[in-house]
């Protein structure tokens, strides 16, 4: 193909009158179907820039780019005739300005192919992740016999995982090549293939300080677009209606252009790329720092493909069970508790409708926003309104601390009061359809 593209450009040359029949005579192939297969690298432009390059006239990246040789002379194998026109070819380069001008990196196909190891290594893994998000593995039956979301650390995903036959055998395969170790310990396998695949479900978990400056500029964003479709919804208009834009110009004023993130602004590479410039979750999984069960040690992980409310109801659930059969306090639960407080304003925004299998709106169900409220008020913290424990979540260096040995609190001291959660706290990156 190499061969074949090289050809082409030479006689695209010749027919737009680039070249006279004298020049077109030695440097066009009358009979393509002679020239020899040739590498990259071996173009009659590259020779000539292998060439300046060894005379020390230019650098370049462009070899080691591709992954090619760079040759100063041509190949002995190739059939004089051959030879013959690209030494023509050469000649013609290095006379002519304009040919020149055509006959560089700039303006010539790359040919820059992905090994096949790394082709092979990128199908299995992308098999063994698609894999991992059947969605048997990520809902589960509750005690009323309705399918609902289920979080898993990655020892409980290996264990669901261990029994499907085709999972192994292609794990074995990946883990041969990737991790140098055929008969790797599958969690270990599970532990690498969510590595790059997951993002923290706290802004404060995946951002650095001007991240986290950028995400209070969108949260105060969504806040005033909330406002406005309040205003709408009191005028029983559209939001483009010109009597809806007088009352949110009045009421409002002009709702600004929140700004976009940069790689800088997140604690991971991986986290960046996944979300990009605008924040949109592209990730296949959640993941929970220090949610999982005291013993397991593994990282706790969520769907991505759940919605709002299935998140919602996940955390729910899951921090009654930490609060109730884990005796974890309210110190522990704040990330929790803040989290949950991140979702619930786009679980009301997206789930008001009746669900059938509860009776009542998903967003003030006894799963959700019940259970929330009974969370949030019952233990010994105080995580809602200005100035509350879950505002300090927002900053880096509380979380740093919440690293260090922490006092018990005196048993019987409870708080007295809570705010409802704030409802300018989101976790989306778009007005229309929230993370």
């Amino acid at each position: 193909m190499i061969a074949d593209q090289e050809e082409l450009d030479w006689d695209a040359y010749q027919r737009y009158g680039l070249l006279s029949d004298i020049e077109a005579a030695k440097v066009v192939t009358p009979i393509p179907a002679t020239v020899p297969v040739i590498n990259l690298g071996e173009r009659a432009f590259e020779i000539v820039l292998a060439r300046r390059m060894s005379a020390g006239e230019i650098e370049t990246q462009w070899f080691a780019r591709h992954g090619s040789t760079p040759i100063t002379e041509l190949p002995a194998h190739w059939p004089d005739e051959y030879r013959r026109v690209v030494e023509a070819r050469i000649a013609l380069i290095e006379k002519r300005r304009d040919i020149a001008l055509i006959e560089r990196p700039e303006c010539k196909r790359r040919w820059a192919t992905e090994p096949w190891e790394k082709q092979q290594e990128r199908a299995l893994r992308e098999w063994l992740q698609d894999r991992l998000e059947a969605r048997h593995l990520w809902f589960a039956e509750d005690s009323n016999g309705v399918e609902q979301p289920t979080m898993r650390s990655v020892s409980e995903l290996t264990d669901l995982i261990r029994t499907d036959d085709d999972f192994t055998e292609v794990a074995r395969l990946w883990a041969t090549d990737t991790l140098g170790n055929q008969d790797a310990d599958p969690a270990e396998i599970v532990a690498q293939l969510i590595d790059e695949e997951h993002v923290p479900f706290l802004p404060v978990y995946r951002y650095k300080p001007a991240g986290l400056r950028r995400r209070a500029d969108w949260e105060h964003v969504w806040n005033l677009q909330r406002q406005e479709d309040a205003i709408a919804a009191e005028l029983g208009k559209e939001v483009t209606d010109p009597a809806v834009r007088n009352a949110v110009k009045e009421r409002l004023g002009d709702i600004p252009v929140p700004p976009k993130y940069g790689s800088g602004d997140f604690l991971r590479t991986s986290y960046w790329r996944h979300r990009g410039k605008l924040d949109v979750p592209k990730e296949r999984f959640i993941s929970y720092p220090t949610a999982t069960r005291d013993g397991d040690g593994s990282l706790l992980l969520g769907w991505a493909g759940w919605d709002h409310r299935e998140q919602a109801h996940a955390l729910a659930v899951l921090i009654a069970a930490r609060h109730g059969e884990d005796g974890w306090d309210g110190e522990r639960l704040l990330p929790l508790l803040a989290g949950l407080d991140e979702v619930l304003p786009w679980v009301k925004q997206w789930h008001g409708e009746i669900d059938p299998a509860f009776g009542a709106s998903l967003s003030r169900s006894t799963t959700v926003s019940s259970k929330a409220s009974w969370v949030s008020c019952t233990f010994p913290v105080r995580i809602c309104g200005p100035g509350s424990r879950r505002d300090a979540w927002t900053s880096r260096r509380s979380l740093a601390r919440r690293a260090e040995p922490r006092r018990r609190r005196r048993p019987g001291r409870r708080s007295t009061s809570c705010s409802p959660p704030s409802r300018s706290r989101s976790w989306s990156t778009s007005r229309s359809m929230g993370p």
